[in-house]
């Protein structure tokens, strides 16, 4: 099931699905009207107020210009996304870039230019007008009037929602979203039945066998589920050493495994298969980059070059309510037992007090004498400690004492 959400992650991140799916749905559905437009009667169209009669040559000059708009519109609509990306990459960090590929409304835009222009040029084909052989599909024209309509307001809604997604606020908004739904997703995550209950020590897994990384990149998920049934399926017990978001070259360790007989090459093709990597991290199981992805919009904001600490104090408080969030969370259990209590999985969860000291530390160094700033991450580090009330979090007190110590010398 991981793995399909990988590649449906993948799929969404693209310019190419959405509208591809469009486009197949235009080719379905110029065939489909036409056929209809060929078993209708010639007075069944009177039926209908919407449709214009057209002669062959009405029909091929109504078609010609629709889909011409829509490509040439399309062309537009692909240049104002390019030059989006550009600005969003150099305003806000190419790891953002990501946001902007997935957006929905991006590609169901695009997506309907082309696939009206699609439908246009293949309702075009079937339009006859020679002595003795004459086909207008009077039904399928009045489509493709309906779809360029759809398509001027898919336009004005372009407009809008491009100046909108470009805002900060509005991107913030996104990736809080985002983090808190990895929160959701990992806090906590079982695999398998974990017991409450003292459960003795770890086997000592530095005798067992390593499992090593055959390509380079960063372990961007695990599929845990699968990883469980094949641990139980061979009667082995399995360490993850490279967590999500880890960056692993080949013949780097992925997994320790201690099993009473020889892991076969392809029972270790399989443990290794339930560990996706690829070229870059994303926010799926890692969350370290879903909330260093806003300390870097803070970072970028506080350099002297741009110098925007509003935008930094907008960082902050989206930092506040997802390390509250996770504050708040109980972390899972590091051991994970099949159905019949086995131990199966031994798996470090995300340590709280390093996450949330290193992000929030990492917006300080850059706040310099702001007063302002530093206000806000006193604020936040006073928020974030209260809800982890319960955890000790020396990192986090440690970097409220630095901040309030350099607030104090400002004022």
């Amino acid at each position: 099931m991981t793995r399909l959400v990988s590649v449906w992650e993948v799929l969404r991140g693209s310019f190419w699905f959405l509208p591809s799916m469009m486009a197949a749905g235009a080719v379905l559905l110029s065939f489909g009207a036409v056929q209809l437009d060929a078993a209708m009667e010639a007075d069944a169209y009177g039926r209908f107020d919407f449709i214009y009669l057209f002669g062959p040559e009405g029909a091929r000059a109504i078609l010609s210009a629709v889909a011409t708009s829509m490509i040439t519109v399309a062309g537009l609509t692909f240049s104002i996304t390019m030059l989006t990306l550009q600005l969003a990459s150099s305003q806000f960090g190419p790891r953002l870039l990501r946001n902007f590929m997935r957006d929905r409304g991006n590609q169901l835009v695009l997506g309907t230019f082309i696939s009206t222009f699609v439908y246009c040029l293949l309702v075009l084909r079937t339009v006859k007008g020679v002595e003795g052989s004459s086909f207008v599909p009077h039904l399928a024209v009045a489509i493709g009037v309906v779809l360029a309509v759809a398509g001027l307001a898919v336009l004005i809604y372009f407009i809008h929602h491009t100046a909108t997604s470009i805002r900060i606020e509005t991107l913030l908004a996104s990736l809080a979203q985002e983090t808190a739904a990895t929160i959701d997703r990992l806090f906590p995550e079982n695999l398998g039945h974990e017991e409450p209950e003292a459960q003795g020590e770890l086997p000592d897994f530095g005798q067992g066998n390593i499992i090593q990384a055959t390509t380079s990149g960063y372990v961007q998920s695990i599929d845990t589920g699968a990883l469980l049934r094949l641990a139980t399926e061979q009667d082995v017990v399995v360490e993850v050493v490279a967590r999500p978001g880890a960056f692993v070259t080949e013949r780097d360790p992925l997994l320790r495994v201690i099993t009473a007989t020889e892991l076969s090459e392809d029972k270790v093709d399989a443990l290794r298969g339930s560990l996706i990597i690829g070229i870059e991290r994303t926010p799926l199981q890692d969350l370290d980059f879903s909330i260093r992805r806003i300390v870097e919009i803070a970072q970028r904001a506080l350099s002297p070059g741009i110098n925007d600490p509003t935008t930094a104090i907008y960082c902050i408080d989206r930092l506040r309510e997802a390390l509250a969030r996770l504050a708040e969370r109980h972390p899972p259990s590091s051991r994970r037992h099949d159905e019949e209590s086995r131990l199966r999985i031994v798996a470090e969860p995300v340590p709280f007090d390093p996450l949330a000291a290193g992000a929030l530390h990492a917006v300080g160094l850059y706040a310099g004498s702001d007063s302002d700033v530093l206000k806000a991450l006193a604020a936040a580090l006073d928020r974030v400690i209260a809800a982890a009330a319960a955890k000790d979090c020396p990192k986090l007190l440690a970097v409220r004492r630095s901040v309030r110590q350099r607030l104090s010398d400002v004022e």
